[in-house]
């Protein structure tokens, strides 16, 4: 059998080595950063922040998993935690009584802005700050081909 696998160059390997680098420990780093000064893991953050963005601040749970990459047992297990925090509430979907919507309490609402600048500040430093502005037109564009191919029904495409 040929072997026609094709192989990273010395530069490929470099570039895909520190994603992966990359990929490894910037969450960590997140969620350490948001457990120390909000009680929140990474996950939970996104799943306040995708609901304080959403119009009325709700969304049916089906949309919620897809705009975090969650399956839905591991959103509904989340998200009955942050029930049980007084952040999220869930009820039926009023369009559709099968559906289950998850919707941002006060509280919620208050805990995601409480928790922003804090996260905004270490991903800053920890990503955009150690980059140039022609890297970051650099990186948009890298990460946008790379989501095209990844996510190609633009689930977690950053809006523009």
């Amino acid at each position: 059998m040929a072997d026609d696998t094709p192989w990273l160059s010395p530069g490929e390997r470099r570039a895909w080595l520190g994603l992966v680098a990359v990929a490894e420990l910037l969450p960590g780093r997140l969620d350490q950063q948001l457990q120390r000064d909000a009680g929140l893991t990474h996950f939970e953050y996104q799943v306040l922040a995708m609901l304080s963005e959403a119009p009325g601040r709700a969304l049916r749970m089906t949309a919620l998993a897809r705009r975090t990459n969650a399956t839905l047992p591991r959103l509904s297990h989340v998200v009955k935690r942050l029930e049980q925090r007084g952040l999220v509430e869930r009820a039926g979907s009023p369009q559709d009584r099968r559906a289950t919507d998850a919707h941002l309490t006060d509280a919620g609402w208050a805990a995601v802005v409480a928790a922003a600048p804090g996260h905004v500040r270490t991903a800053r430093a920890l990503t955009v700050d150690a980059l140039t502005p022609e890297d970051v037109e650099h990186l948009t564009r890298i990460t946008a081909a790379m989501l095209r191919r990844l996510d190609p029904e633009g689930r977690m495409t950053p809006p523009d």
